[in-house]
């Protein structure tokens, strides 16, 4: 079965300085039916403008991975890591016993655009850790390019969550499937432009939930990029 999430129906607003969509309840946003997908919990989509951000706050027991589409996103934690990141780059920081950080954008004239996602970690009070890494354009075209997973498979972050994260930009015409074993689950979220999901046309910051489903069929209808969330 194929659950939409059309855009319009999230949660989130305009606050001046941060434009943001919530997928699930997420702060001032609350809706008991949409309290996050398996171990899915967040998806957030914002834009922060020239010269602003998240100033330093906690976080504890979450794996958290931060995907830009446009400018850049300055990352500072606790840990010790500071880093920018990119279109391409993605990060993973699990918050385990406890973690701060900010998330700023140091440009002076450009908006930063990123998808802020958690997921519930398998095990809880680890250390807190961080990774990054970069997957370009190349490595995603007509193709689901593993980003994330327990194991770390195929050079993808590793995550202390039982999940799979891909990415994948598609033209217009180009086509990828993914299978799903039996027990597991999918979420679809469309980051940009415009992808047909098993016969259904979504737009950019749609998603969709798949249960009792064997495969998922993308289809890029005009240029899109597109998340695919493999969950236990």
């Amino acid at each position: 079965m194929m659950t939409i999430r059309k855009s319009a129906d999230r949660g989130g607003g305009n606050h001046g300085w941060l434009n943001t969509k919530h997928t699930f309840s997420f702060a001032d946003y609350y809706d008991e039916a949409q309290m996050g997908f398996r171990g899915l919990r967040v998806i957030n989509e914002d834009r922060v403008k020239a010269g602003m951000g998240f100033g330093t706050h906690g976080h504890r027991d979450m794996e958290i991975l931060s995907y830009v589409l446009e400018g850049e996103l300055e990352h500072k934690d606790s840990i010790g890591t500071g880093s920018v990141i990119r279109p391409g780059d993605v990060q993973r920081m699990s918050a385990g016993t406890g973690v701060r950080h900010s998330e700023f954008n140091g440009s002076k004239q450009n908006e930063v655009h990123f998808l802020q996602i958690w997921l519930l970690p398998e095990v809880e009070g680890i250390d807190p850790g961080y990774e990054e890494k970069r997957f370009s354009d190349e490595e995603k075209r007509g193709q689901l390019r593993l980003i994330a997973s327990r194991a770390g498979e195929q050079g993808s972050l590793k995550m202390n969550a039982d999940a799979k994260v891909f990415a994948s930009v598609l033209k217009a015409g180009e086509t990828v499937t993914h299978e799903l074993p039996n027990g597991r689950f999918a979420w679809v979220h469309v980051a940009k432009g415009e992808v047909k999901v098993n016969d259904h046309v979504l737009g950019a910051g749609d998603g969709a939930s798949f249960t009792d489903e064997s495969k998922l069929t993308l289809q890029g209808t005009t240029s899109g990029e597109v998340l695919v969330f493999d969950l236990a």
